[in-house]
Formats: C-alpha cells, structure tokens, sequence
C-alpha cells in the first residue's frame, strides 16, 4: 500500500467520523470542544483500564484457582 492512498484512506475514515458523529455540521469552535472532551474521556478510560484490568484478572483468577482447591500459601508459616 502506498502513501498517497493511505492518505485518501485515513481521509475517507475522517469523513466517516463526522458524518456518524454529526460534527460536520458544528463550527470550528464547537468541533474543538467536542473533539477535546472526547479525546480526554478516552485517555482517562484507557488509562483507568490499564491501572484497573489487571488487578482484576488477578482477583478473579485467584478466586477461581481457590474454587478448583489449589489453595494459595500464606507467606507466614505457623511454628510448633
């Protein structure tokens, strides 16, 4: 794939962008608003996913470990 119809390419899904998001049709202010409330709301989701996800995974796959009896060690081990 070459440069030029890559550029058409990233062209044509902007186009489809503002015709599904209807922002075409905002002045040039609005679009600025709009587009900036919308990039900050998926950075702070993707960044929340990031600190969050994971930690879930492992809850999850501590608690289904614990339901097929592998039970986790404690790190402290009792003494006689």
């Amino acid at each position: 794939m070459d440069f030029k119809s890559m550029k058409y390419y990233l062209y044509w899904l902007y186009c489809q962008f503002e015709l599904i998001t209807c922002s075409y049709l905002m002045e040039p202010w609005e679009k600025l608003l709009f587009y900036t409330f919308n990039i900050t709301m998926l950075v702070m989701i993707s960044y929340t996913a990031y600190l969050f996800i994971p930690v879930h995974v492992s809850t999850a796959f501590q608690f289904f470990l614990h339901l097929l009896g592998n039970q986790h060690e404690n790190a402290v081990s009792i003494v006689k």
